[in-house]
């Protein structure tokens, strides 16, 4: 028998399967539809509302200027530094931008701290002040960040990566945000500047630009923020001080997040909203190896600060009501438990089912998925994306992306299994052992 000829008798029998047990295929339906609906809900009345909001937000005059401190982590990424600082002195922000490169371990990090020596003597503008401050010893991301915020005099702190540019009107979106009280910080959009080089990388594109860029969009509407990205937010200084700043753990974008709402229920009017128009780009990683171990590190951040540091101070009290049960849903649940759910479920169906039953589900699973991310995929083209055109040449892709969210469930679940038997975020690459030893155990 052909190959050709096997293809049609598997798929003959996989419809076969489909057309008789199509009461049993779709049983899991509703429940799906229970626990994503809100989600699409929420996010789509969210977008909506944005979209409405965006043209009276754009026409509106910036007044509030206040000088911005840009805390920029650099480690080892060489060149990459010059153009980082670049792309933020050449913002079209009227006020004052002071630039902090601080240069964690520059004894070993020699190369990137003598580019971003001479971005000093090369970039020159008015309202513009590069300050480098090396860290001769190596202390990891979060006593870069905290040495930045030290000596930052700006009312607004921008962290960003030494990888990551900046579209020259991202500050003035980002500041505009500021101009109300009640907001402590804001998170900026991110996305794959190096989208055409790998498959990885066109699958990370795509869920940047769904996940973020329109997930965080309409999210932030309702003020349901989970997460600020620590490649690119920003907070009003005098908050993040009064906070403790970033704290020694992995994960410090998630953890500070989750340490600033902590406040909701005792200051109501609070809100984190998400600067959409203010855009950063930034490299993903390109094979699979380099995803793996990145979301190794993410994935198992997520169980570490969910359940253990943060689990006694996970209340309604703190959160409200609100937060609280969005965060139990859509961040304990849908990212520690719904990977094993998930996980456990597939297992079961090959283990118990004719393997034509099991193709057959799949195929459901796989048809309704595509549907789904179809359908945010195309919201967000039209009524978020910037660079809609651009954009639009991930559609061909996007029949791969269900197989790549499933692969990235997998990562996920030996992430969780890894935290949980070898407290594997005491072995982050973003921080030396001994940084992590004086740490808080949990």
């Amino acid at each position: 028998m052909s190959t050709l000829s096997t293809l049609i008798h598997i798929t003959e029998q996989i419809m076969f399967y489909v057309q008789s047990n199509v009461l049993v295929l779709v049983k899991f339906i509703p429940l799906y539809l229970i626990y994503e609906l809100p989600l699409f809900l929420i996010i789509t009345f969210g977008i909506i509302k944005w979209t409405k909001e965006k043209t009276r937000i754009n026409n509106t005059k910036l007044f509030y200027l206040p000088k911005v401190s840009c805390v920029i982590t650099c480690y080892a990424e060489g060149d990459a530094v010059k153009e980082t600082i670049q792309s933020l002195v050449e913002q079209t922000y009227p006020g004052k931008i002071e630039i902090i490169a601080v240069i964690d371990g520059a004894v070993q990090n020699n190369h990137t701290y003598h580019v971003a020596k001479e971005c000093k003597q090369l970039f020159t503008r008015k309202n513009r002040e590069i300050v480098l401050l090396p860290k001769w010893q190596r202390g990891g991301r979060v006593s870069t960040l905290n040495a930045g915020l030290s000596y930052a005099k700006g009312e607004i702190i921008v962290n960003v990566d030494a990888d990551t540019s900046f579209d020259n009107d991202m500050m003035a979106n980002l500041v505009r945000l500021f101009e109300d009280p009640n907001v402590p910080a804001v998170g900026g959009a991110l996305r794959v500047r190096n989208v055409n080089k790998t498959l990885w990388t066109r699958m990370q594109a795509i869920e940047y630009l769904i996940s973020m860029q329109g997930g965080k969009t309409g999210l932030a509407q309702c003020n349901l923020i989970n997460n600020i990205s620590g490649a690119f937010g920003a907070f009003r200084r005098d908050f993040l001080k009064q906070i403790g700043g970033w704290d020694t753990h992995t994960a410090e974008d998630l953890d500070l997040t989750v340490r600033i709402k902590q406040y909701f229920k005792r200051y109501p009017n609070l809100k984190i909203p998400y600067a959409t128009a203010s855009i950063a780009h930034t490299d993903a990683p390109q094979s699979f190896k380099e995803l793996v171990l990145q979301r190794l590190r993410w994935d198992g951040d997520l169980l570490f600060l969910y359940l253990r540091k943060h689990w006694p101070a996970f209340s309604p009290k703190l959160l409200g009501w609100k937060n609280f049960l969005f965060t139990l849903f859509y961040g304990y649940l849908q990212n520690v438990m719904l990977p094993f759910v998930i996980f456990v479920y597939f297992v079961g169906v090959a283990i118990i089912y004719p393997w034509q039953f099991s193709l057959a589900l799949i195929f459901v699973i796989y048809a309704l998925y595509l549907l789904t991310i179809g359908y945010f995929y195309l919201l967000v083209l039209v009524s978020v994306s910037e660079r809609p055109k651009q954009d639009f040449t991930l559609f061909l892709w996007l029949p791969l992306y269900p197989i790549y969210a499933f692969i990235m469930r997998l990562v996920c679940c030996f992430a969780l299994v890894n935290e949980v038997f070898r407290r594997s975020h005491e072995e982050s690459s973003m921080a030396p052992w001994w940084v992590l030893k004086r740490g808080q155990k949990f």
